[in-house]
């Protein structure tokens, strides 16, 4: 495993990082406002051919590709067309949430993060720990904050005219600005860049937003490899990824083994 040291030791190095940071935040940042979604009241139950007509947009090369042929079943007695709303919009919140992390373990990795601090951001933060190192460094209490205020905002999206299960929109999260004093904006394209989108573009964003969640899940868990495993990830090798001894997969290891 390799010594716990920031990306940015060397010079080089440095360089190439903020240039690999300054392209994440131009490219990937864009799909987290690509697409506003069509009006929550409208009923637009996907078939499987739907699908199909989707994912040759989104690859023509590929194209449809359902190797468990999830496009045919019912989860939950929720039938088809319901799981398919269901496996939509689950692909594209994670999609966003990859895109986040991805570019998160990135900055995270940075001096400016990472570095020293006059003052602290949580109880016991110790300078130039790696991404994976500076959550297990969080104290639980901090931990299960970050966890109740995540349930509190899935929760709220499930609060919608029309559920994605029921042929609402996938990917739709509902306005939250001004539902409380403190709430100024929204979670969901925070700064209005979709309002005057035609059509045409929400749905070219919307294959921009997929294609890019996409790459992003598989990015991040390439970082989380390297930095288990390195040489893991052949293209990842030379960028210097610190090693990380403990559990990507287990959250709260630091805090009871």
């Amino acid at each position: 495993i390799q010594s716990k040291q920031s990306l940015l030791n060397l010079p080089h190095k440095k360089k190439m990082m903020k240039a690999v940071v300054l392209t994440l935040a131009l490219t990937i940042s864009s799909a987290f406002v690509s697409n506003a979604p069509l009006k929550a009241n409208v009923a637009v139950s996907e078939t499987k051919s739907d699908l199909e007509s989707l994912a040759t947009e989104l690859n023509p090369i590929i194209g449809f590709w359902d190797p468990l042929g999830l496009a045919d079943a019912s989860f939950w007695s929720l039938g088809n067309e319901g799981t398919i709303g269901y496996l939509r919009h689950a692909e594209i919140k994670h999609g966003r949430i990859a895109m986040a992390a991805f570019l998160g373990y990135w900055v995270q990795s940075t001096d400016f993060v990472s570095g020293p601090h006059k003052i602290l951001p949580y109880k016991g933060y110790e300078p130039g720990l790696t991404p994976p190192e500076q959550w297990d460094a969080i104290p639980l209490a901090g931990k299960l904050q970050i966890f109740t205020l995540i349930g509190m905002l899935e929760s709220y999206g499930e609060i919608l005219p029309v559920h994605y299960t029921k042929g609402g929109q996938p990917g739709y999260y509902p306005p939250i600005k001004g539902n409380r004093p403190e709430l100024v904006l929204n979670l969901y394209d925070p700064f209005g860049f979709n309002d005057n989108n035609t059509e045409e573009e929400k749905a070219a964003g919307l294959v921009k937003e997929i294609n890019n969640g996409r790459l992003a899940m598989l990015g991040i868990f390439s970082l989380l490899s390297e930095a288990v495993v390195p040489g893991s990830v052949p293209p990842l090798s030379g960028l210097g990824i610190p090693g990380y001894d403990g559990n990507p997969m287990g959250p709260f290891e630091a805090d009871f083994l």
